[in-house]
């Protein structure tokens, strides 16, 4: 029966909670495959999209941008090889229409640094005359990866100039930069020549984490200035700082690749995070509780390594990845991210399967304070009815028309529906006036209510409930 849900053990799961997942489109990797038409590569991306859906998932983020190609329409950069352009086709407006459609935000992944990649080590002595085929701010990286360089002011203006165009032309929710950090785990990078000449008398380390400040400013202000409501944030290394336990930890965010992530937060120039913390047991807890202690209130959500399950990876057993997702939500974080999308979709080791359980009801996205605190008025002329096709159809007006709002639709056997416990949400992040549902029968009736958010995520006090008979003798 579609409403009599189970109310056993509810209270343990949270009714506010960031659930992703990360899309990605480099090389294919989770979409799309290749050779397929457009209409065949829109069905697959639709398919993976009602995956996480039923999976009660809120947030997609979805690769725009890697190594210097685009998954939109770009007047800077070249779009991707990997996708069929026939008839205009334009992958990020689609996947914001079928997250939308889908009660899920589309956060447009960006890989911030990175460029083009060479298929094989280019020698020393060739490495002058490769160089000469790309702008100055380019940097070899191992003769083999092209990266811009984070010092040299042309990067900044590029950065810049790409996030104003897709924040301007796309109804994204956030956009999140991967990679906008130095490349190496051991603090080399080849900025001699930017140094000396941008550098200021500051030591190589303190510039060099200035310059991803100061572009992490710029960027986090620019966003706001053309749209308030759009989520800043980013996908750092998983380790914030050396701890006392690990010492000799030589991969952090801070000290490794000069990476002020959790200052982001302290600033306010980033509104979450999801670190990469690919890792187990002591090179994971310790440092969640760390994010959590540094995130100045704002949401930080661990991203876990699904694919390190993977036996081309590390071959994880399933029971890591559960304990991890387990003790993410003990210990205070804002919730889960996973990479990646199709190791879930596939089901890999039955983590698919565990998720499931893990997220039986839907959960709403947590408030964004910071950029605005006021809540919606409520939504009017709350209707419930048995339609002419049997479903059971439920409509509302918006409580005005000067702003977008998702709506969150809930069910009660009591007139005061209880907004704290997630068994009560029958869908959220709905997008339109109106939802309609099977509709089960017998001898006992509900109250429903909604309630409007705005893109803030401030959420209003419900509407007036109304009570619908599930008796098949009633209309």
């Amino acid at each position: 029966m579609l409403f009599l849900l189970s109310v056993a053990l509810s209270a343990q799961y949270p009714t506010v909670e960031i659930r992703a997942v990360w899309l990605t489109t480099s090389w294919g990797l989770d979409w799309p495959t290749q050779g397929k038409t457009v209409e065949q590569q829109k069905s697959e991306l639709c398919d993976m999209l009602d995956e996480f859906r039923k999976l009660n998932f809120n947030i997609v983020f979805f690769q725009v941008r890697a190594r210097g190609t685009t998954f939109y329409k770009s007047a800077i950069e070249p779009q991707s090889s990997y996708f069929n352009k026939k008839g205009g086709f334009d992958p990020l407006t689609f996947a914001v229409e079928e997250c939308h459609k889908r009660g899920m935000e589309c956060h447009a992944w960006f890989v911030t640094f990175p460029m083009n990649q060479e298929r094989k080590p280019i020698p020393k002595n060739k490495q002058k005359a490769a160089a000469k085929k790309y702008p100055e701010h380019y940097k070899l990286v191992k003769n083999q990866q092209w990266y811009m360089d984070p010092g040299h002011p042309k990067t900044k203006e590029r950065i810049l100039a790409l996030t104003k165009e897709i924040v301007s032309n796309y109804d994204i929710d956030g956009i999140q930069y991967d990679y906008i950090r130095y490349p190496n785990n051991d603090r080399t990078f080849p900025d001699n020549d930017t140094f000396k000449k941008y550098g200021k008398g500051k030591s190589l380390h303190d510039w060099r984490r200035d310059n991803i400040n100061s572009l992490v400013d710029e960027l986090y202000d620019t966003v706001k200035g053309l749209k308030p409501w759009v989520q800043v944030s980013s996908s750092p290394l998983g380790r914030y700082k050396v701890l006392p336990h690990a010492p000799n930890d030589g991969w952090t965010a801070y000290e490794t690749v000069f990476q002020d992530a959790a200052g982001w937060l302290q600033r306010g120039k980033h509104d979450m995070l999801f670190p990469m913390m690919y890792y187990r047991e002591e090179l994971f807890e310790p440092f969640v509780v760390d994010w959590v202690a540094n995130s100045n209130g704002r949401p930080v959500t661990p991203g876990l390594g699904v694919y390190q399950m993977l036996k081309s990876e590390k071959d994880w057993p399933l029971k890591d990845i559960t304990k991890q997702m387990d003790y993410t939500r003990q210990s205070g974080a804002s919730g889960q991210a996973y990479f990646r999308a199709k190791n879930i979709t596939e089901n890999l080791k039955g983590v698919k399967d565990s998720i499931r359980a893990f997220y039986p009801y839907q959960a709403k996205l947590p408030p964004l304070t910071w950029l605005d605190n006021v809540s919606p008025n409520s939504p009017l002329n709350l209707q419930v009815y048995r339609d002419d096709s049997g479903k059971l159809h439920i409509a509302w007006e918006a409580p005005d028309d000067t702003e977008d709002f998702t709506y969150t639709v809930y069910y009660s056997s009591d007139e005061w529906v209880d907004m704290s416990d997630p068994k009560y949400i029958i869908a959220s992040g709905i997008r339109g006036n109106s939802i309609t549902l099977p509709v089960s029968t017998g001898n006992f009736g509900f109250y429903y209510t909604v309630t409007a958010s705005d893109r803030f995520h401030n959420e209003s006090v419900p509407a007036f409930a109304a009570y619908f008979s599930h008796s098949k003798y009633e209309q």
